[in-house]
């Protein structure tokens, strides 16, 4: 059953038809709908619109339908697939359970209200859910950091050793992505929990319904001020899908990151059976393939926030059919994040940092050259020509192919009459972590005490 058609004397082309209809993938929102539908009822009731007595009789059929939706299979039954969306489903429904009462829900409001609040009641649970399982991800990093509080790795800048840094470190750096990701996260939840019920098509409705009264029976925080763009606005869809695009990219940094350390040439981390495959030809191989798909599903996420912009910004004022292209860009979303923090955890607690291989590649390779201009500069050299100084001693004992720590004093020397017999044990491995003791450094004792503050942050 459509919920137009008087207008129309001829019948809609079938492939038409096809192309037009949602329900398949709009179906997803049925409970959100319901919801909703139930307090408009009740909104009518109140205003006058409804008999106590009508209202009594489509709040019963609602909850049938409510109950069957929940049944498996019930909303993928062929009996269904000629629905064009799930409003009208809805309706049909109810006329079939209640008779003709049924057509009286749709008194003072358009699909286009209904959608937007459906779909905004429906995002907002799905908020604190995608909320629940990114704060389970930031505990397995905690949990992985944790285990490993200790132990050291190199840290990069242009994929290139840099400076050694704790692998706790490493991971922090992550929990601290995902907490913005979650603060983000709540920042649009104050923009989806607005309700447009009540918006009508565009222009607002002509009966006595008490919008606030509705906003607070389905939990919103107010209601939208402009019908014009309350049913048009899919702001808050946008926000969402940038915030997850975001957090993907979180992720697939994280997972490209996991995939360069478990290479034979870094071998800082070895990936668990549960979480790798194998290939199909070599019988050697451990693929990443869990990482790799996270890396990958990004981009689809990241195409979600394209097309949606593409998509909303020539509409003119107000509902326009495009916009029913949203649906499926935000579920997908929804899943693709979803599934990916999930995998994310997994991943996490299925890895082993090979402490000795870690621990040895941290203090090779001249990361240490900075702590030694550090000490120079300590003993009373400007920075700049601290700098030239090492960088000639870095040339030099590549030359020599010797680690600066085994340069001899003398050696040393050479460059700077400066270099006293405590430069050996101010460039060892402990000495470079220990004196990064600032709020934010890599030290034991800083990244203990952020260990310990992310912890708490996540209970609170």
């Amino acid at each position: 059953m459509n919920l137009w058609g008087g207008r129309f004397t001829g019948e809609t082309d079938r492939k038409f038809a096809e192309f037009n209809a949602s329900f398949s993938f709009d179906r997803r929102l049925i409970f959100a709908d319901l919801r909703a539908c139930k307090v408009h009822a009740q909104g009518l009731g109140r205003a006058g619109v409804l008999s106590t007595e009508e209202v009594g009789s489509i709040m019963r059929g609602l909850e049938l339908i409510e109950s069957k939706a929940a049944e498996p299979g019930y909303l993928e039954s062929t009996e269904f697939a000629g629905s064009e969306d799930v409003h009208s489903f809805i309706e049909s429904r109810l006329v079939e359970l209640i008779g003709q009462t049924g057509f009286k829900l749709h008194t003072g409001r358009s699909r286009n209200d209904q959608v937007a609040v459906a779909t905004r009641l429906f995002l907002r649970e799905e908020a604190v859910r995608i909320d629940e399982v990114m704060r389970i991800a930031q505990e397995a990093l905690l949990d992985l950091a944790e285990r490993y509080a200790g132990d050291p790795l190199p840290g990069y800048t242009h994929l290139q050793k840099a400076q050694p840094i704790l692998f706790a470190h490493f991971l922090l750096a992550y929990f601290n992505m995902l907490a913005r990701d979650r603060a983000r996260l709540a920042d649009v939840v104050k923009r989806v929990n607005v309700m447009p019920l009540g918006s009508g098509a565009l222009a607002g409705t002509n009966f006595k319904i008490d919008r606030e009264w509705m906003a607070d029976r389905l939990g919103f925080s107010g209601v939208t001020r402009n019908s014009l763009d309350a049913v048009s606005d899919r702001d808050y869809i946008l926000e969402f899908i940038n915030f997850a695009a975001i957090a993907m990219m979180h992720l697939s940094r994280l997972a490209e990151d996991l995939i360069i350390y478990s290479t034979q040439e870094f071998g800082f981390i070895r990936l668990g059976d549960a979480i790798s495959t194998g290939s199909s030809l070599m019988p050697q191989k451990k693929n990443p393939d869990s990482l790799e798909l996270i890396r990958g599903k990004a981009a689809r996420v990241i195409g979600h926030s394209t097309a949606m912009l593409t998509l909303a910004k020539g509409l003119p004022l107000a509902y326009n059919k495009d916009l029913q292209e949203d649906k499926e860009a935000l579920f997908d979303t929804i899943d693709t994040l979803s599934d990916s923090l999930i995998v994310t955890s997994t991943v996490l607690g299925n890895i082993e940092l090979d402490r000795n291989r870690a621990r040895a590649a941290a203090i090779t390779d001249y990361t240490n050259a900075t702590d030694l201009a550090d000490y120079l500069v300590r003993k009373g050299l400007e920075f700049r020509k601290a700098h030239e100084a090492v960088g000639q001693i870095v040339v030099y004992a590549i030359g020599q192919g010797k680690q600066l720590q085994e340069l001899t004093l003398d050696e040393a020397r050479s460059f700077s009459p400066l270099f006293e017999d405590d430069v050996f044990s101010a460039i060892s491995l402990e000495s470079s972590l220990a004196g990064k003791n600032q709020i934010g450094g890599t030290s034991l004792e800083q990244v203990a005490h952020e260990l310990a503050r992310a912890r708490d942050s996540i209970k609170a």
